[in-house]
């Protein structure tokens, strides 16, 4: 799946369907060198993020900063659309208060997984450009963004001015993460791998083939935190053949032509979001033996309680995807998935924030997914949102309902979101058929 499908393609057209901090922390050296990649020529040309002009800078702390509360479900009936909108440079990237977490769960897994987590692809005939040339033109993108946006957060060191960097100030050679303090060289070490772990989002990275036909194919990235589907599964693909080997509900009929048509008409100066969502199952931390990662127990990184081992991962079939280790005797839901005991509390919403641009240099198109993840016993708190959010899952057709393996959790949520509706109601919080609407996604 591309973003929602597989974070990444999804991100663009599919449809609706990822504090302490940790001082010091790097990654193992084998996990962060440069792999051997001839160093790219650094023209002199402006860099992507100067066609909006000077970037304003955001002066305040990370501890100051608070997760967007993205709610992007609405009331009423579903409709499979590119739900994109354009949005400012500014807002390119989004840091918040869990940079430490998110750094520290990346570190983690890029240490344990690397190869199979962050790859870039040479040149072939299929896509003459260099997906190792996109991910270096990707990082100086980024050490330029979050130097000049978040000053608090990141600074840089700079070679001499005339060397390349924006605005004549000399090209950045070293980048450090101020609130964890991680310093990524980028000039030694792998780039797709710094960008990876310089920011909470996950990234992708594809190119249009050869016979510029509008066809574009994933060529690095860093995807990290995917939850259920798996880099080393799509490397190289195509993103047509990506949401049909992920049966992605309605590709063909509804969003093939008018994604590949969005694609080859992004110029570099355009920016844009979107937002997904879907909801998972969690294991109880209290349950025996505890969470599968203790660094992770919301299942950010790898929803195993959902869709299984990652080494075992069975691609193609959305959240019900599962490895084959539960015998054939378990109990099953009517959609065939494994049932297990399901209660409020290990439910949490798992929405994805979005963005796509191009790069001048290489043509690239970047996908970044940040991952949320919420428990749906914080989320009934809020008014109108049990409500919206159970009208929002009773909306999906079958078929996204099937993708999204609404069977898994439906039984036990909806009416748990429709007593706190209710309550709400019985409080005065809201009238008995108010729908109240909100400015989406929030």
């Amino acid at each position: 799946m591309l973003f929602d499908q597989v974070h990444l393609v999804v991100c663009a057209c599919a449809i609706s369907i990822a504090l302490l901090v940790y001082a010091k922390l790097r990654p193992v050296v084998a996990a962060r060198k440069s792999r051997g990649i001839s160093p790219v020529s650094r023209r002199e040309t402006k860099v992507g993020i100067q066609h909006a002009g000077r970037i304003d800078p955001c002066l305040k702390q990370v501890e100051e900063l608070k997760p967007v509360p993205y709610r992007p479900f609405r009331w009423g009936d579903y409709h499979v659309t590119m739900g994109i909108r354009s949005i400012g440079f500014e807002s390119w990237i989004e840091v918040d208060d869990q940079l430490a977490h998110f750094h520290r769960i990346r570190v983690h897994r890029v240490n344990l997984r690397g190869p199979k987590l962050v790859m870039a692809l040479p040149p072939s005939d299929i896509v003459k450009v260099d997906g190792r040339a996109a991910a270096a033109e990707l990082v100086e993108e980024l050490a330029e963004f979050l130097s000049r946006r978040y000053p608090k957060i990141y600074s840089v060191e700079r070679h001499a001015p005339g060397s390349g960097g924006l605005y004549n100030e000399g090209r950045i050679r070293t980048i450090t993460m101020i609130p964890v303090n991680a310093t990524y060289d980028l000039e030694e070490e792998d780039p797709m791998t710094v960008a990876g772990l310089l920011i909470q989002d996950d990234i992708a990275l594809v190119l249009e083939g050869s016979r510029n036909d509008g066809v574009y194919y994933i060529r690095a990235g860093a995807i990290i935190l995917p939850g259920f589907w798996r880099l080393e599964d799509k490397i190289g693909m195509s993103l047509d053949d990506i949401h049909f080997s992920g049966n992605v509900p309605q590709y063909q009929q509804k969003l093939r032509t008018s994604m590949n048509r969005f694609m080859q008409r992004l110029a570099p100066e355009k920016l844009i979001q979107r937002n997904n969502y879907h909801f998972a199952v969690v294991k109880d931390p209290a349950s025996p033996g505890g969470p599968f990662d203790p660094l992770d127990p919301t299942e950010i990184g790898w929803a195993e309680t959902m869709v299984g081992k990652e080494e075992l991962f069975q691609a193609g079939t959305g959240l019900g995807a599962q490895d084959d280790s539960s015998p054939p005797s378990a109990p099953k839901t009517a959609g065939g998935h494994e049932l297990f005991d399901v209660k409020p509390v290990n439910v949490t919403l798992r929405q994805e924030r979005q963005t796509l641009r191009r790069l001048p240099k290489t043509g690239a198109i970047v996908f970044t997914v940040r991952t949320y993840v919420e428990p749906v016993t914080e989320l009934v708190k809020e008014i109108g949102v049990p409500g919206r959010m159970a009208s929002a899952i009773r909306s999906w057709p079958e078929d996204v309902a099937e993708y999204k393996s609404r069977d898994r959790f439906a039984a036990q949520i909806l009416p748990y979101l429709d007593e706190h509706h209710q309550k709400q109601v019985g409080d005065g919080l809201l009238g008995a058929d108010e729908k109240p609407q909100t400015d989406y996604p929030y």
